[in-house]
């Protein structure tokens, strides 16, 4: 369905349900952003629990191994404590990586993603490959968060041929067609020319804090010939209490095989953010169904709290 921005909710009004049970599994399901802390500070090169089994040989069920792509400034260990496990307990082979290293930083310290995009998208294409040849799948399913499910992706899909590798397209809160940054983006005009020399350090020192914003070239490039390639299934998980990637309507998708879900559609007391997104149970159930579209199950509307998405 072209440019529908789709929520799939099930409960009625404003009411809220309790939230299921968590995937059964050998593997415990923290949806707590604090569950991220000490593993990124500590082990930033380490993969969560559940990720990166190179020996994990996808099922009949589930053919596609999952690459999960984390956001700006983030690394693996931060974002994927709750959504590796979780997508493991529910029978995915799940991989996940550190990317975009500063070029003057040596090693793989805690803050990662945050070196030019264009460089990022390659070692994305490289995960891919060196994933698609430990499986011996045919294509992999990406879900990302932010940067890792917006334009890194889709500059990986878009530019760099990726789509021919790539079923399914699952970006959570995507950076997708530059952002605002709740205008702190302005500010580069605000005082010229000195917002102007600010900005153009920031962007030589992390470029993917720049490549990002409003009005970039690498915007044009990504999406200049539509945001979405043919034989690519996209779901964007939106929420409208995004304070990072705004106006957070820019992160909806247009063109063929594109659902957009906004979390507060049906589900008012949903009241994730940017942060909070990446260990929402909701997220994760709404992930679950794009993944698997056959065996999709409603989506429970229930509290979920910003920043402390666990906390009810």
């Amino acid at each position: 369905m072209a440019g529908a921005v789709i929520a799939l909710t099930v409960t009625a009004g404003s009411g809220s349900a309790q939230p299921p049970e968590p995937a059964t599994g050998p593997l415990p399901v923290p949806f707590d952003l604090g569950a991220g802390i000490l593993p990124a500070g500590l082990f930033p090169a380490q993969a969560p629990p559940g990720a990166n089994d190179w020996n994990c040989k996808p099922s009949a069920e589930h053919p596609n191994p999952v690459v999960l792509s984390n956001s700006t400034s983030t690394t693996q260990a931060i974002a994927w404590q709750a959504g590796a496990p979780y997508l493991k307990n529910n029978g995915y082979c799940v991989f996940t990586f550190n990317y975009g290293n500063m070029a003057w930083l040596p090693g793989q310290i805690p803050l990662q993603a945050l070196g030019d995009i264009r460089a990022s998208g390659r070692e994305l294409a490289a995960m891919v490959d060196r994933v698609l040849a430990a499986t011996g799948a045919e294509k992999v399913d990406i879900v990302g968060h932010s940067q890792g499910g917006g334009i890194m992706a889709l500059y990986y899909l878009n530019v760099l041929g990726g789509a021919a590798k790539v079923d399914k397209m699952v970006g959570i809160s995507p950076s997708n067609h530059g952002t605002t940054l709740s205008t702190i983006a302005y500010l580069r005009s605000f005082i010229p020319p000195v917002g102007w020399w600010i900005y153009d350090g920031l962007g030589d020192i992390a470029p993917a804090l720049t490549q990002q914003a409003i009005g970039d070239d690498l915007s044009r490039e990504v999406y200049g010939n539509g945001d979405t390639r043919p034989g690519v299934t996209y779901t964007t998980l939106v929420t409208k209490y995004d304070q990072i990637v705004t106006p957070y309507e820019q992160q909806y998708l247009s063109g063929e095989n594109v659902t957009n879900i906004t979390l507060q559609d049906g589900c008012p007391v949903d009241q994730s953010e940017h942060l909070a997104t990446m260990y929402s149970e909701r997220v994760w159930l709404f992930v679950l169904n794009a993944l698997s579209p056959d065996t999709a199950t409603p989506v429970p509307c229930f509290p979920v709290s910003p920043y402390f998405p666990g906390v009810r």
